[in-house]
């Protein structure tokens, strides 16, 4: 959405709809239109009954309104043609003694009063054209307090799914954390990802994906991630941890087509070993100084899809002394690379890593994107948000971004 939204452009030969019970004042607002804007389109109706068919069938540009009809008067006439035509601009017409009716109007939303018999031709197209602009530019306002509201409220849901790590100071630990949205998507994702680290000196990584994109599938894994957290930091591990989570995606999703897959780790502060469980996420890419290798620890089924019966094993890796871990969402290697059904995919995703293998955790986590961005750039982008987090134990001091 534009930033800036602008009113239209202004319509050239406006299409007024006169609402107007009396022949002869009907008659006076023709002449008004034939002496001030002949172009002007008028189709005249006597009830906001027949107004009502008409909108049902096409939009004018204006409505210009009696406010004494056979079957409304007053307000309620204002009301009723904004019921039915809630982005059509209002033009009330008022006798001489109701000047205070057509402020009230005004009041509850239309754009303009003319007095009958008291409006020079100038000024009645003058005010059919104001009318016009004038709704244009509240539509505009509008639409433009929503776009900023909607993104208030994806920054907050962000926020909530990508946290900064908890660590230790000192910890000795390196984090990189990246997360780009798709470039076809208009909404926000559920990708999550979080790191903490326990009383123990145990670090625990967690990265996850709900299904589908929009803010009840935000507002999921923001709960997802804050349950994961807390389970972190009041002991619960292993698959233990794995069911409560599933029982809070239960619980908080909207309806029971939505799933989850995540990714956990428990680093030892021993450094060499990482307990890895994982349902139905990505594998993990496990880089040395000399190469990366795809890591797909043995799992278990996506949170949610079934229930109460499924189970998460958990395996244990060896990590090299120099090692890092890598954790993706799998926007990062889904995106198409040809004209046909070609994608980047696993085997694809590990060749790029390994060409970027010499670089430092910034660097090769920024290139491993950019690297499948650009690989997907001439067939729309990567059409799903994407997350990534580079884990390594580091005897230099603690960073994280």
């Amino acid at each position: 959405m534009d930033p800036h939204p602008q009113p239209d452009e202004p319509v050239l030969h406006p299409s007024l709809l006169l609402i107007e019970d009396d022949p002869g004042d009907a008659l006076l607002v023709e002449e008004l239109v034939a002496d001030s804007a002949p172009e002007m389109q008028v189709v005249w109706v006597q009830s906001l009954t027949q107004a009502r068919d008409e909108l049902a069938h096409r939009m004018p540009d204006c409505v210009l309104l009696d406010l004494h009809l056979p079957d409304a008067h007053g307000l309620e006439a204002v009301a009723r043609v904004q019921e039915y035509a809630d982005t059509v601009p209002i033009v009330v017409l008022t006798g001489l003694a109701e000047e205070q009716t057509g402020l009230a109007a005004v009041a509850v939303g239309a754009q303009d009063y003319l007095v009958k018999g008291r409006v020079e031709p100038d000024l009645f197209g003058r005010a059919v054209r104001y009318a016009i602009q004038r709704k244009q530019a509240e539509q505009a306002a509008a639409a433009l307090q929503a776009g900023q509201l909607r993104a208030q409220e994806n920054a907050r849901l962000e926020r909530g799914l990508l946290p900064s790590p908890l660590l230790h100071d000192g910890a000795n630990f390196e984090v990189v954390a990246r997360y780009r949205p798709g470039r076809t998507s208009t909404l926000l994702g559920g990708d999550f990802y979080d790191v903490v680290q326990t009383a123990d000196g145990t670090v625990h990584v967690l990265i996850g994906d709900v299904s589908g994109h929009g803010p009840d599938e935000a507002a999921l894994g923001v709960a997802l991630r804050i349950a994961w957290r807390t389970l972190v930091l009041t002991g619960i591990t292993g698959e233990r941890q794995m069911r409560k989570l599933e029982e809070i995606l239960v619980a908080e999703r909207p309806g029971n087509r939505l799933f989850a897959t995540v990714t956990s780790l428990a680093m030892a502060p021993d450094r060499h070993t990482v307990a890895i469980m994982r349902a139905g996420h990505p594998g993990v890419l496990l880089r040395t100084a000399e190469t990366v290798e795809w890591i797909e620890a043995p799992g278990g089924p996506a949170l949610g899809l079934l229930p109460g019966a499924a189970t998460w094993p958990i395996h244990e890796l060896e990590l090299p002394a120099d090692g890092a871990l890598v954790l993706f969402t799998d926007g990062l290697f889904e995106g198409h690379t040809g004209s046909g059904p070609e994608r980047l995919g696993e085997d694809g995703l590990l060749d790029l890593a390994r060409r970027c293998a010499a670089m430092q955790p910034e660097p090769f986590t920024d290139s491993l994107i950019s690297g499948a961005e650009a690989l997907a750039d001439h067939h729309g982008g990567l059409s799903d948000d994407v997350a990534v987090v580079h884990v390594r134990w580091s005897r230099e001091a603690n960073r994280t971004r």
